[in-house]
């Protein structure tokens, strides 16, 4: 049986090494995403928006990076449809937040990789 084919589904338990992945990935995705707070507020940010305040390169190095954690997906065994969507989320975000000025307002609103991880932990059925 091959890795691909020994997934898990949503409503099952993620077997360990999927568990762990799932752990890593949700990692990435805060450190991208919502690492930091802005005090008094439930507003949330990472190094995206941070990284898309550089013209062309940030919004390219944390889409590559993005781009590793659709790929690691597919290694757990994620199905196609959910590879479409994670791809089209972290295309998006690379795309708009490229954008001068309306791009770092976007890198601050959409969190394309925690869009991504809830879309992983629902179907492999992990809680975090």
């Amino acid at each position: 049986m091959t890795a691909r084919a020994a997934t898990g589904f949503a409503g099952r338990t993620p077997r360990a090494d999927q568990a762990a992945s799932l752990e890593q990935l949700d990692r990435l995705a805060d450190m991208l995403d919502t690492r930091w707070r802005i005090p008094g507020t439930g507003w949330r940010f990472g190094v995206d928006a941070v990284a898309g305040l550089v013209p062309g390169v940030g919004d390219v190095a944390t889409g590559l990076i993005s781009a590793y954690m659709v790929k690691r997906a597919y290694d757990l065994g994620a199905p196609k449809h959910i590879l479409v969507r994670m791809v089209g989320n972290v295309a998006l975000d690379t795309v708009v937040g490229s954008v001068p000025v309306l791009g770092s307002v976007f890198d601050f609103a959409f969190k394309a990789n925690r869009r991504n991880m809830k879309l992983l932990r629902r179907h492999f059925g992990a809680a975090r």
